[in-house]
């Protein structure tokens, strides 16, 4: 019998899910959401990899995330034939370096994790209670921040008190760590390298945007600190600020702590400089709007900074940089600006390769390649998972003889 593995992504009025098959190598076989759980306006999208057929379902007021996985039990043809379910999990806080077989100390942990990922940890846990009660297989946790757990103090200490960190876990985590996890596994295979062996900058540039630089195979530095919104410009969230700027908010806007965090998280950052916040769409204006043009800028501005600050952590020793992420993947411009002018540091991007989007868009002549590589964080759960499963069967193959 075919076995899968269903890796469920949980958050707070959605699920998003996929179904990969247990082969040499894992493929895709169903993958799909359903949003809007809990108000009139339900919807589920599901594709068929294989057929290529899009089946939408809409208008039907889906209750809650029971309902939704109910759904999602009836379009797999064969849920008997999951073997084990993978399921996102956005903050492990440190107790996590690797994926996990979930257990109630584990979900005990991840609700420990919730002060840290307020929004998303909670949605995560219903999507396991639910997920357990419906499928009677291993669950196993892969956590946003395990990628992140090899970063050295200096670099995730804040220059705070101490005690802020003992007794609430103040530091910074960094997340999007399944993304680079994977992206080092494709890089590793495109440049015919170890992973163990490769220094690479990877830039995870989507509405939400971060930076990671990898020595040896692990993280040693990442944009995003103990939320998702330190770092860079993002689509809605400021990145990185004078935090002095809350007290002064409040002082002369007669603004509270939850509209600032509003303002911060969901009024800023490319959509507060120029009112758009589709990347496409303020590239293309960024000839004729002056806001435009300098919400690029900042946003580009932003990512060189960052990108000048992990070629000293990796002391100039760089094997290549990895664009990924919705911008990171389809905006020649993007990458173009990033790398510009950057001849001396042994970056040259060939604009006739950029422009095609390929694999690899570096000179020849390029002592650091720049390489173009599309994220797959749904494949990369469903890798871990079925490691963790395997770790799992392999003491009862030995104690059968097998």
């Amino acid at each position: 019998m075919a076995r899968s593995v269903l890796v469920i992504n949980s958050g707070s009025s959605s699920i998003k899910y996929a179904l990969y098959h247990l082969g040499r190598v894992a493929s895709c076989i169903f993958q799909g959401s359903v949003e809007g759980i809990g108000t009139s306006k339900s919807s589920i999208s599901h594709k068929s990899i294989s057929t290529a057929q899009d089946l939408k379902i809409m208008g039907k007021c889906i209750g809650d995330h029971e309902a939704g996985l109910k759904k999602v039990m009836d379009l797999l043809q064969q849920p008997q034939n999951v073997c084990a379910v993978g399921h996102r999990v956005v903050h492990g806080g440190e107790q996590f370096s690797k994926p996990t077989h979930i257990t109630q100390e584990v979900k005990k942990a991840i609700e420990r994790a919730v002060p840290l990922a307020p929004l998303h940890n909670p949605a995560n846990l219903e999507g396991i209670r639910v997920a357990e009660e419906l499928f009677h297989c291993p669950h196993v946790a892969v956590f946003d921040t395990a990628f992140h757990s090899t970063i050295p103090r200096p670099s995730y200490t804040y220059g705070i008190p101490w005690k802020l960190y003992e007794e609430l876990g103040v530091r910074r985590y960094g997340f999007h760590g399944t993304s680079y996890q994977f992206l080092l596994g494709e890089a590793s295979r495109a440049l015919g390298r170890p992973a163990l062996e490769l220094n690479l900058i990877a830039f995870h540039l989507g509405a939400g945007a971060s930076m990671c630089a990898i020595k040896h195979g692990q993280s040693i530095d990442t944009s995003m600190g103990m939320t998702p919104l330190e770092g860079l410009v993002m689509a809605t969230r400021s990145g990185d600020v004078d935090p002095a700027i809350w007290p002064f908010l409040a002082a002369h806007r007669s603004m509270g702590l939850a509209e600032i965090d509003a303002l911060l998280n969901k009024e800023s950052g490319i959509y507060g400089l120029c009112g758009d916040k589709d990347m496409k769409e303020v590239v293309q204006a960024a000839d004729s709007s002056d806001k435009h043009r300098l919400a690029l800028e900042v946003y580009v501005h932003r990512i060189r900074k960052y990108l000048g600050a992990y070629m000293v952590d990796l002391e100039g020793k760089v094997d290549a940089l990895v664009f990924s992420g919705g911008v990171g993947e389809r905006s020649a411009k993007i990458r173009s600006m990033v790398c510009e002018r950057l001849e001396a540091f042994g970056i040259q991007v060939d604009e006739e390769k950029n422009g095609k989007s390929l694999r690899e868009i570096h000179k020849d002549g390029s002592r650091i390649k720049v390489l173009v590589i599309p994220t797959d964080e749904q494949l990369c759960i469903a890798q871990q998972t079925r490691e963790v499963l395997e770790s799992l069967e392999a003491p009862v193959r030995e104690k059968s003889g097998g």
